[in-house]
């Protein structure tokens, strides 16, 4: 607040907020005015010597003070702040630092997947080729196989009809017997 009051010569009207105000002099020979508040009654502030002791006061301690306490207060947060600003950084270049690892490591990742699918294929074409080349070989095998059985059959076929053709007359002598009920004889 703004109070302008009067001088040695005679009080004045000083002005508040915008708002005129009527100085006057108390009991104690101070003087006095109304000031009027927002929303609020009458505030009386008495001007006397205790205000300059005051003001006096609050320059000595602010001389005292400012170099003992307030000047290394400053030094010591403008410190921190370039601490805090310097580990933020270092947090900073720390993220970066991660980040680019992080997708190196992702492209690293997908590379070695890449091969390992490339790998996977050249294995299974080589197994299927593997197996192929198996099959084939039990084809020929069995073919062989079948062939050769059919040959041994074929011959043990023939050799029995030699047999059969060479024992006829001696079997049909045999039955003729057996029906007759007697001994033939050729």
């Amino acid at each position: 607040m703004r109070c302008a009051l009067g001088r040695a010569s005679g009080l004045r009207q000083g002005v508040v907020g915008g708002r005129p105000v009527q100085p006057r002099a108390n009991h104690s020979g101070t003087v006095t005015s109304q000031v009027p508040f927002f929303f609020a009654s009458d505030v009386t502030v008495d001007v006397d010597l205790s205000v300059l002791a005051q003001v006096a006061l609050f320059g000595f301690f602010i001389t005292i003070l400012k170099p003992v306490l307030f000047d290394p207060l400053l030094k010591l947060f403008e410190e921190r702040e370039k601490l805090t600003d310097g580990a933020r950084a270092t947090a900073r270049s720390m993220d970066e630092r991660a980040a680019e690892l992080l997708s190196r490591f992702e492209t690293e990742i997908e590379q070695v997947r890449r091969e390992a699918s490339l790998e996977r294929d050249r294995l299974r074409a080589e197994t299927a080729k593997l197996e192929a080349k198996m099959l084939d070989e039990a084809k020929a095998d069995a073919a062989r196989i079948l062939t050769s059985g059919r040959a041994q059959i074929a011959t043990e076929v023939e050799t029995l009809r030699r047999e059969l053709v060479a024992s006829r007359p001696a079997l049909a002598q045999q039955i003729a017997s057996k029906l007759l009920g007697r001994e033939v004889s050729s």
